[in-house]
């Protein structure tokens, strides 16, 4: 074992929010410097560093602890009540979309597996979506609380279509299907199994006490759930990213209000996740970019736009059914530009097509630059909207006070 490239991977992703706060007018995800970073020092342009087997596996931790942050973002109050409705429809609509275009692109001759390119564009980026909400002030409008919503749907859906049809461990996708109900099943067990034993007196002084110590319990026990759901999701034939996807949404399940009554729990899981693991699998995922491939020939880099444009028209075109509860049409706009970015579940999905040899290289450079765009541009184009729609929500009032 070596830890040389590690070290590297490491140095990258502490430097990465230095350069960022060079440029604070520059809004750039933290995720894209740290890809483009390893693209640029990986084997691709200066070849500085390799991925090696330390390095690897790291990174495949970091996609799952990525997986499990999603799974704890996920806000289940914006999947029922009265908005359920027009989440639903907007989801029906991204899915019908998303079948139309892989299958055009497939008969086209442009992409191999209609159903994972299908996928990859269902998908939205919670971890990137709710801070601009918030920084909006969006969080708690109708505008944020369907964008939310539209956004968890979606990647729920991603993360479980993936897990359903692409995976090492081959099956029938009706014996999968079985299985994937029965480890629903599972969760339900264990969201209730652990409300029952938070009711014990003794036990929840005993985690309160202890959380805080070196003992730092909950942290351990939430490790104890990521890593055993990965274990069963492996056993059942998916890819052990579902099984940490649905130790957050557990997680969120048992304790919803955990941000508020012991906050400091989720801040150290954003601080092994983000400061550590995350980092090493976005810099890997740039490490193992095909760069040649996508500049190989003008075909597979005009495939970019496209795939962006294919982002937009399935994630963004059905928000327009939130058109209905009242939102404006600057709202609208900005909830189907939020609802388009998506990055993680992409990169991940390009990973495991690779394996499976079910896309080329070349286009799964297209599709990853194409999420890289979407986190930069669809942001910095939304946040406008939200500010003009807030001004416009709080002058409205105003005048009818006058």
């Amino acid at each position: 074992m070596s830890y040389d490239n590690l070290v590297i991977v490491l140095a990258v992703a502490a430097c990465v929010p230095f350069l960022l706060a060079l440029v604070p007018r520059v809004p750039l995800p933290g995720p894209v410097l740290e890809i483009v970073a390893g693209v640029v020092l990986g084997p691709a342009v200066l070849n500085v560093v390799q991925p090696d087997a330390t390095v690897q596996a790291l990174s495949i931790i970091g996609l799952s602890f990525l997986l499990f942050l999603a799974g704890l973002e996920i806000d289940f109050k914006q999947l029922r009540g009265p908005r359920a409705r027009l989440v639903g429809i907007g989801l029906a609509g991204t899915l019908a979309l998303a079948a139309a275009v892989g299958w055009m692109l497939h008969i086209a001759g442009l992409f191999e597996s209609p159903l994972l390119l299908g996928t990859a564009l269902v998908a939205t980026s919670m971890g990137l979506l709710v801070p601009i909400l918030e920084d909006a002030d969006a969080v708690g409008r109708p505008v944020g609380q369907l964008t939310i919503g539209g956004g968890s749907a979606g990647e729920i859906s991603a993360v479980v279509l993936l897990s359903l049809f692409f995976s090492e461990h081959a099956s029938g996708p009706a014996s999968r299907l079985l299985l994937l109900l029965g480890l629903a099943c599972l969760m339900v067990l264990i969201v209730v199994a652990s409300i029952r034993a938070g009711r014990s007196m003794w036990l929840s002084q005993t985690v309160m006490n202890l959380a805080d110590t070196s003992a730092q319990v909950r942290v351990r026990l939430t490790m104890v759930l990521i890593v055993g759901l990965s274990a069963v999701a492996l056993h059942l034939g998916f890819e052990a990213v579902l099984g940490a996807f649905i130790a957050g949404a557990v997680l969120r399940l048992v304790d919803p209000g955990s941000e508020q009554t012991h906050p400091q729990f989720h801040i150290k899981l954003e601080g092994l996740g983000y400061g550590f693991l995350i980092p090493v699998f976005f810099v890997t995922s740039g490490i193992q970019f095909d760069l040649g491939a996508l500049f190989a020939d003008a075909g597979t880099a005009l495939r970019v736009p496209m795939f962006l444009a294919a982002l937009l028209l399935v994630r963004g075109v059905p928000a327009l059914v939130y058109r209905s509860a009242g939102l404006s049409r600057a709202e609208v706009m900005a909830s189907g530009l939020l609802q388009a970015t998506s990055l993680p579940v992409i990169v991940a999905a390009t990973t495991i097509g690779l394996k499976l040899e079910a896309i080329r290289p070349a286009n799964a450079a297209a599709l990853v630059a194409a999420g890289l765009l979407s986190v930069v541009v669809f942001p910095l184009t939304a946040l406008p909207l939200l500010n003009r729609s807030r001004g416009s929500a709080r002058s409205g009032p105003e005048k009818e006070a006058e």
